[in-house]
């Protein structure tokens, strides 16, 4: 072939199947640095095509480029152009090494490169072989492989050579392989045994070598070595692969074996069909790379790292798992451009589609990958397929990329069989099944990520000039990054919008999935796809567990929702786990993500099976109701609980002691309320349930910070009640709300809520008119009516006395003896709190001993006894520490701050104060704790010398006890007045007033 003259007249030539020279007009170039050499090198393999900066960058240095990598690259070009072109400054721009967009293209003829003269002669090669001319062919052959010079881009360094290297040697051998090919069809097997030896001892998985060999070896009458040869390489096949030989190679056997005649035989129409040339450029099939991918660089690292080990002692296999639009496919695509390097042979890609209703065919995707990699004409069996893909991988380092595989069985006859090479999966399901397979589950983004990919799609300076409502968006996206991408994109095509517009559109649950979706995008409809490949059953469970509003669901709770056993219900959310259409991250919990819970609630109210959603709630308020019975029987076991509304159909769970009951009741109160809030709007059914379990949680509610949540719903279950026509219903609701009536300091709705109730109980129901007396006592006594406190009180010791309620009769005798004191019964009121303590002794209920120790160290403190109380409050806080029970521990505290005060033990009164106002400010329902804290704090500070903190302290209780309206602020408001104008201060007292507001069966807060 004759070269052709540069636009300059010099005759140029370069050569990379060897050593990197150049040449011009025969003399040879001074092509500069190692690393000058590489930049060429990459010029020169991309023939033509512009190379980016990047790309050169990445070629030369990897991830880690110094930190002039740009302005080095900028002189090597510069050099280059000198060494190509010289003179080229004093002419116009010139015609080869040219700046092409953010790049530079190298543009010199085909016939100046050997690698392009190789290429050229193996085609004319081809040609001349289905011309029937295979002498020209074996000569055109022979030629090409002239051209090479040794080891390939010897002594070039980076990245980019690397890879490039061995992709030439296995060009080489490719056509090595097929001249030996043409050689046999014309009876040269003598000359080409020695060279079929050594390529097929270089590369031993190449079956073609081997089934090469073994018929030289046969037509030069070696036929035992022939035979020899197979047997070495099914062996080796098995070994390393695991596989059989292929179907090409096993005929061949059996040929010789059967001394088939043809085998010596080289006329044209028996000729062996030519070895599939391994193409070129190597497979680079993966998706584009996002540009404003975004967080997530600990687990990019993590797996950059894993596949870059791929050269080690297997195949390295990992998977991402993770629910739709978590962005796995984005994640994986990022992840394998930034590795490339690291595969030479290139990358393969297939979407499986394991979430559609066709997924893909293993037995179709291996024909497409051996197409890619040359084969144009596939074996036609899976098996052979197999074997023909792992074969052709064997000595390859290359990327397989199997995006939505549906499960193991799909993936694994497309997992390579050697070391060296790499695949990278992504699933909506756990590919757990796959030996030494490194598993990864994909998250949503942290807050900050999908603020960064918010900021990056829909502009910063959106985000800076709204951060709040950024927030609220990526809040309602889930963090989810499909979802924030789609919001973001809607956001960026209305420049008019407002991140406030897109956050109150978002904040809509009903209307959420609907707004997340822009042109094919769509949140519902990823999500849809996971639900399609649901068993019926798994469907169901999927739409009934979403049934209550709850961060997560125990899995008696899923039982009872599904009407099966718990080792039924673990399986069925055990499968929706591996799906990831539900999360577990603590074993036996489960939850859903926020937006596929929405999803879930959808598919509900599209099923509408009303029937199966309301026996599901019946389940679950069986259960619930039950074992919130049996955690208060454990707590408060000589109490009395309110008589349920309807018979108890469910054991409830068996808690084992006083922590496990606790414990209970602490994970589950969302649960419960949940359940609550979904049911008391409901049937006939479905009410007088909730109602029971609303009572039910007014013993442990006071402990919590859900008093006004508690109280909306019973608003609702009020007219629900009313509508029902139920006395006894109503009469219970009444009286809940007035329970929280009485918690949040609202005395008039609490006693007129009260009445309402005991009004309404013709019948008789001893627990709750026990109940409803007690606590309207404590609101009478807290209003300052001792006398008509002092009767439903009685009224109330009575009713625990009949049904043998020890527990609630001693703490009912406790706020008899505070009445007694408000009456100015001193003795009396001794004598009760006395007694109370020794009821609650015999009882053996710790819960009612802590109470009436209370009662009678406030008693006693307020007869002239500090020391006394003290050491009675003290015993009390020891026993609601114990029990968990914050709100009364910062009631004892506040109360021994006053008994320290007057035992002139200052500074631990001021102590004990700070403390029992630092839990009332944890908790809601804590004002009287906070005032009483504060006035006893107040105090103690005065007679520390510190006026202007003591007085603040006395000022903010005296605006909580005004604003409760209890007799209290006025005592307050004298030491107020009295510390403002008395110089130097006067003694102060300490606030010792104070209410009963304790009632039966379980007392509310002891003041």
């Amino acid at each position: 072939m004759e070269l052709q003259a540069t636009p300059h007249g010099a005759v140029l030539r370069f050569q990379v199947l060897g050593p990197v020279q150049a040449w011009r007009d025969e003399q040879p170039l001074a092509l500069g640095s190692p690393q000058q050499q590489a930049v060429l090198t990459a010029l020169l393999l991309h023939r033509g095509r512009p190379v980016t900066t990047q790309e050169l960058v990445d070629g030369l240095w990897g991830d880690r480029p110094p930190p002039q990598a740009v302005a080095a690259l900028r002189t090597y070009i510069s050099r280059l152009r000198s060494v190509i072109e010289p003179g080229r400054e004093v002419r116009k721009p010139a015609e080869l090494l040219i700046s092409v967009r953010d790049g530079y293209a190298l543009r010199i003829p085909d016939e100046s490169l050997d690698l392009a003269v190789f290429d050229a002669r193996c085609a004319e090669a081809a040609t001349a072989r289905q011309a029937g001319q295979p002498e020209a062919a074996h000569q055109l052959m022979t030629s090409a492989l002239e051209l090479w010079s040794g080891q390939p881009l010897s002594g070039i360094p980076g990245p980019y050579a690397d890879s490039q290297r061995q992709r030439l040697v296995d060009h080489q051998v490719a056509a090595r392989e097929e001249r030996c090919t043409i050689a046999l069809e014309i009876d040269l097997q003598a000359e080409i045994v020695a060279e079929l030896s050594n390529l097929a001892s270089e590369h031993p998985l190449r079956e073609r070598l081997r089934e090469l060999l073994m018929l030289a070896l046969y037509r030069c009458g070696r036929q035992a070595e022939a035979l020899s040869v197979y047997a070495t390489t099914r062996k080796l096949l098995i070994d390393e692969l695991g596989v059989e030989p292929g179907a090409a190679l096993a005929a061949m056997h059996a040929r010789i074996l059967s001394a088939d005649p043809t085998l010596m035989n080289s006329a044209p129409e028996l000729r062996i069909p030519a070895a599939e040339t391994v193409p070129l450029a190597p497979p680079a099939q993966l998706p584009a790379d996002v540009s404003d991918f975004s967080g997530r660089g600990e687990l990019v690292h993590e797996l950059r790292e894993l596949l870059r080990r791929a050269s080690g002692q297997a195949v390295v296999v990992t998977s991402l798992a993770g629910i739709g639009g978590v962005g796995k496919t984005t994640l994986a695509v990022h992840v394998a451009h930034s590795v490339r390097s690291e595969f030479p042979d290139g990358q393969l890609y297939v979407d499986l589609r394991g979430v559609s209703a066709t997924p893909a065919d293993p037995t179709v995707v291996l024909g497409d990958f051996l197409f890619a990699l040359g084969i144009t004409e596939a074996p036609e069996s899976f098996e052979q397929r197999v074997a023909m893909y792992r074969s052709m991988l064997a000595d390859r380092r290359m990327l397989i990329m199997l995006d939505n595989a549906r499960d193991v069985e799909q993936m694994t006859p497309l997992i390579p069989g050697v070391a060296g090479c790499a695949v990278l999966a992504t699933s909506r399901s756990r590919l757990a099944g796959i030996p030494g397979a490194h598993l990864f589950d994909v998250e949503e983004l942290t807050p900050a990520e999908a603020l960064e990919l918010f900021g990056a799609i829909a502009g910063r300076h959106r985000i800076e000039a709204e951060p709040e409502a950024a927030l609220a968006v990526v809040t309602s996206c889930g963090f989810l990054p499909l979802a924030v991408r789609i919001a973001a994109a809607r956001l960026a095509s209305r420049p008019r919008w407002t991140v406030t517009d897109l956050a109150r559109r978002l904040a809509d649950q009903r209307r959420r999935l609907d707004e997340l979706q822009l042109g094919n995008l769509a949140v519902e409809t990823t999500l849809g796809l996971g639900y399609g490949q649901l068993k019926p059953a798994e469907a169901r469970a999927f739409r009934l567990l979403a049934l209550i509003d709850c961060p997560d669901l125990p899995l008696s709770a899923v039982a009872a929702l599904l009407g099966t056993s718990e080792d039924e219900a673990e399986e069925i959310a055990e499968a929706l786990v591996e799906a990831n259409m539900l999360e577990c991250f603590t074993p036996g919990r489960y939850r859903y993500h926020d937006l596929l819970r929405l999803f879930a609630q959808k598919q509900r109210e599209k099923a509408a099976d009303l029937a199966d959603t309301q026996a599901a709630l019946v389940r679950l308020l069986a259960l619930l109701v039950s074992t919130l019975r049996n955690a208060v029987q454990i707590l408060e076991p000589d109490d009395q609980l309110i008589e349920p509304l309807q018979e108890l159909t469910h054991p409830g769970e068996q808690l084992d002691g006083a922590d496990a009951a606790r414990g209970w009741l602490r994970s589950e109160l969302p649960l419960i309320l949940g359940a609550i809030e979904e049911s008391v709007p409901g049937s006939a059914e479905l009410l007088p349930l909730a109602i029971d379990l609303l009572l039910t949680l007014n013993t442990v509610a006071e402990e919590q910070n859900h008093a006004q949540r508690i109280r909306r719903t019973l608003t609702v279950a009020d007219v629900a009640a009313t509508e029902l026509g139920s006395d006894e219903a109503l009469a219970r609701v009444r009286y809940a709300l007035a329970f929280f009536a009485y918690l949040t300091g609202e005395y008039p709705e609490a006693e007129r809520s009260l009445r309402e109730c005991l009004a309404l109980l013709g019948l008789p129901s001893p627990s709750l008119r026990l109940a409803a007396s007690s606590l309207l006592g404590t609101v009478l006594a807290a209003t300052s009516r001792p006398a008509e406190a002092l009767h439903f009180f009685q009224q109330a010791r009575d009713l625990s006395t009949m049904l043998a309620a020890m527990g609630s009769a001693a703490r009912i005798e406790g706020n008899i003896a505070r009445v007694h004191l408000m009456l100015g019964q001193e003795e009396e009121a001794v004598s009760s709190a006395q007694s109370a303590v020794a009821i609650a002794r015999g009882s053996g209920n710790a819960g009612s001993l802590a109470d009436t120790l209370y009662q009678l160290g406030v008693v006693l403190r307020a007869t002239g006894s500090a020391a006394e109380a003290a050491g009675h409050l003290s015993e009390a806080y020891l026993l609601y520490q114990r029990q968990q029970q914050r709100l009364r521990e910062g009631l004892a505290l506040a109360r021994l701050a006053g008994c320290l005060l007057a035992d002139e033990r200052v500074a631990e009164a001021a102590a004990a104060a700070e403390e029992g106002l630092k839990i009332a400010q944890e908790l809601d329902s804590a004002a009287f704790c906070e005032g009483l804290a504060n006035a006893a704090l107040g105090e103690a500070l005065l007679r520390l010398d510190q006026p202007t903190r003591g007085l603040a302290a006395l000022t903010e209780a005296h605006e909580i006890f005004t604003r409760l309206g209890v007799p209290e602020a006025q005592v307050v408001r004298s030491l107020i007045d009295e510390q403002q104008h008395t110089e130097p201060p006067a003694p102060v007292r300490a606030v010792n007033t104070g209410v009963p507001p304790e009632r039966g069966p379980r007392a509310p807060l002891p003041r």
